[in-house]
């Protein structure tokens, strides 16, 4: 299932630039695509990660719910077992016992070509899950949670279907729907896979690192507007409660700003933001 679930959208990718080159694409598809990416991965970073691995805010039961689903249609796994894997991270990073450091077999350019690929894809085909009693205990203690992690499979089914439907009803065609099933299904979960993955795999072997860290996590600031800001990865690991990463004039951070929005409505309390003391304190010399 695993290997289904990488894959298939990865082909699909590959496929993706002589499709669009004069056919398959409309713009109906390319609306689809852009608001189920925008959706899924605004879940993964505001939801699983700022939210649920690292307690960066609080909310509701109405849209605690809503940010574990919308998290599970990027299809990078139920709630529980990324949390874990995440903390996890974090625990060893770029040490012994993290599940995706790209320094893991050394540092010649070999081992690193390696490290790269097990970073990046190779530890999620080779995986052993993290103990998730260990790791996130507070998440198995709700039932909410629990009960969205184990509709994973019913999640995934919709975050491909969906698309394909609405495309279907809109154009009145089997074709509308076949196309929308391609780009804002198969193409869209992959390239946001491959987003969130870069920020395993590069964002810890090139980038800037101007925030004091213990590992080698960096920022590259062209992954930022893709990664809704998860690529200021350096600041991240330097300050991991953080509800922004990117804090500098010009880095973009949408997750951020979502999770800012969500104050301003009050659907979100007690937001972590960064203190300027503490950056300064933060700061590499």
């Amino acid at each position: 299932m695993t290997y289904l679930a990488v894959l298939v959208p990865f082909a699909a990718l590959l496929g993706a630039v002589p499709l669009a080159w004069g056919w398959g694409l409309s713009w109906l598809d390319a609306g689809l695509a852009v608001g189920f990416y925008v959706v899924s991965m605004l879940g993964v970073t505001v939801g699983f990660h700022r939210y649920f691995t690292h307690g960066a805010f609080r909310c509701g039961r109405a849209l605690k719910i809503a940010l574990a689903v919308a998290g599970s249609l990027s299809v990078q796994g139920p709630v529980t077992h990324w949390v874990a894997d995440h903390r996890r991270h974090h625990a060893f990073a770029d040490k012994e016992g993290d599940p995706h450091s790209p320094w893991r077999y050394g540092t010649s350019p070999a081992a690193l070509v390696r490290g790269f690929w097990h970073a990046h894809l190779g530890w999620i085909l080779e995986r052993t899950l993290s103990d998730q009693r260990r790791y996130c205990p507070d998440l198995l203690a709700d039932p909410n949670i629990v009960r969205v992690s184990r509709w994973f499979g019913w999640i995934t089914f919709a975050s491909f279907v969906v698309p394909a439907i609405i495309g279907g009803l809109v154009t009145w065609t089997f074709w509308g729907a076949v196309t929308a099933f391609f780009w804002a299904g198969l193409v869209r979960i992959a390239l946001s896979h491959h987003v969130a993955w870069s920020t395993n795999s590069i964002c810890h072997m090139v980038g800037e690192r101007p925030w004091r860290v213990r590992d080698r996590s960096t920022n590259v600031w062209p992954l930022a507007l893709l990664s809704m800001g998860e690529s200021w990865h350096n600041l991240h690991h330097a300050d991991p409660t953080s509800a922004r990463h990117g804090v500098g004039r010009f880095e973009i951070d949408l997750s951020a700003e979502t999770i800012a929005l969500f104050e301003k409505l009050g659907w979100a309390w007690k937001v972590r933001w960064p203190r300027p003391e503490r950056l300064e304190n933060l700061r590499a010399t």
